[in-house]
């Protein structure tokens, strides 16, 4: 049984030349890399709804005194804790499997763990099912990264890489205004229900639409195909993969971005699974209100991940430093201005929500993986990938955590009702923003290492 699970997710075989028209090779190669690229995209993004689907309905929950603060900062934990080891094992699984099959299957049990969601109210339940969710959701990030790696090349992958990470955001806007309007009209246990069943669908047009290495279909690789070469490529393709994948702990580089990336996710994480709770607790809005704030404010994030490839690549020369630094001052800035923001200021809480968005996202591609992927060998993606999404979902993990706790202490009751506090946390999620734009600079100055 293990052996035929091997086989059914380890990459293809090589195949002989599908032809020898080079325009013939250049159709199917642009048709199957529209094919990857939307796949990706898109798929990734129904990946974040069914990691979402939780934040959404923290309220109504509470409300209904189902958990309270700090046991929602345990389940949050419990999924990216589980995420930051799947991350971690699963980048360097992608980098020799099939990414149509590993992917698709991932989110398909992700969405049906998101359905039976709906049906409990136990503790131990939701804490040990939506640790799983953590698992099966670390099979999108770093297999996307390896098809761009398949399918792009270098000079290419810098946009492509910004693009693609538009997925965080259309995903968390489906999230924060569909799933919010959903179960603001139902109830919270359609806030997992609705999110299954567009998972469901999503994985299996998934099934059809992505696809294995060029090779596998009698395609050249990328590099061949665009003429595209980086010094020491040739090289890098000595030894086994185990072995040059173990090389990249030995780089410091990635360790530096490891943690640069940890302290970006706590606040990151903290607006991600928090904001919702804290726009319906600290500025007293309705949960469609600000479901829709959170949503919007993923426009910001949109252009902030499509661009910062695009203006790295442009205006640097494929140099990351300075855009990592530009991005990391607004993203501290933005996030300040947020928690300084009047309650009755609406139109500025998604003024500085957008902007948020926008350097948060910039600041998680530089800092997340593309930095780290241009000073690494290319085959190698998936593990640079897992190790620094390792760091970086151990700092969710623990931002969740410790941020329930201290939501939870900072609570008190008025006239019967309970108020939560969020002082000590914003002021936890503001240092941990400043931290991921100063531990960058360690690394100013450091060189692509292929």
């Amino acid at each position: 049984m293990f052996h035929k699970i091997i086989n059914f997710y380890k990459t293809g075989a090589d195949r002989p030349p599908c032809s020898d028209d080079p325009k013939e090779v250049a159709r199917l190669y642009e048709q199957k890399r529209w094919s990857v690229f939307l796949s990706i995209t898109l798929g990734y993004a129904i990946y974040y709804v069914c990691r979402q689907s939780f934040a959404v309905v923290k309220k109504p929950m509470l409300d209904a005194k189902i958990f309270n603060a700090e046991e929602m900062g345990r389940i949050g934990a419990a999924l990216l804790l589980a995420y930051a080891f799947g991350k971690f094992c699963n980048g360097f699984l992608a980098d020799s499997s099939n990414i149509r099959r590993f992917m698709a299957s991932g989110l398909l049990i992700s969405s049906f763990i998101n359905l039976f969601l709906g049906f409990t109210t136990w503790f131990w339940v939701f804490f040990i099912l939506w640790g799983i969710n953590g698992w099966f959701q670390s099979m999108g990030s770093a297999p996307s990264v390896v098809a761009l790696a398949q399918w792009f090349s270098n000079r290419e992958r810098g946009t492509r890489y910004g693009v693609w990470f538009i997925a965080h955001n259309i995903g968390e806007g489906i999230a924060y205004a569909g799933i919010a309007y959903l179960v603001a009209h139902t109830s919270w246990r359609w806030g997992f229900w609705g999110t299954g069943m567009l998972g469901v669908v999503a994985a299996l047009i998934m099934l059809r639409t992505l696809a294995d290495r060029p090779q596998t279909y009698g395609l050249p690789p990328v590099a061949e195909y665009k003429n595209d070469y980086v010094a020491g490529t040739a090289a890098s393709q000595k030894g086994s993969l185990f072995y040059r994948q173990l090389e990249i702990f030995h780089n410091p580089v990635v360790w530096i971005l490891g943690l640069s990336s940890a302290m970006a996710y706590v606040a990151r994480y903290a607006v991600s699974n928090w904001g919702i709770l804290y726009l319906q607790e600290d500025k007293h809005y309705q949960l469609e209100t600000a479901g829709l704030l959170l949503g919007l404010s993923q426009v910001g994030g949109f252009f902030g991940a499509a661009f910062c490839g695009y203006f790295s690549d442009r205006f640097f020369g494929s140099r990351r430093n300075v855009p990592t630094l530009i991005y990391g001052l607004l993203q501290t800035a933005s996030l300040v201005l947020f928690f300084a923001t009047p309650a009755h200021m609406t139109w500025l809480s998604l003024l500085s929500l957008s902007l948020f968005g926008f350097a948060i996202s910039g600041s998680v591609v530089f800092l997340g993986g593309l930095t780290a992927v241009d000073l690494c060998p290319k085959r190698v993606t998936g593990a640079v990938m897992g190790f620094i999404g390792l760091f970086s979902y151990l700092g969710a993990a623990a931002q969740d955590w410790l941020s329930g706790y201290l939501i939870h202490i900072g609570q008190v009751v008025v006239d019967g009702k309970v108020v939560y506090h969020f002082d000590k946390a914003i002021a936890f999620w503001v240092a941990a923003s400043v931290l991921s734009l100063l531990l960058p600079c360690l690394i100013w100055n450091a060189k692509p290492q292929d």
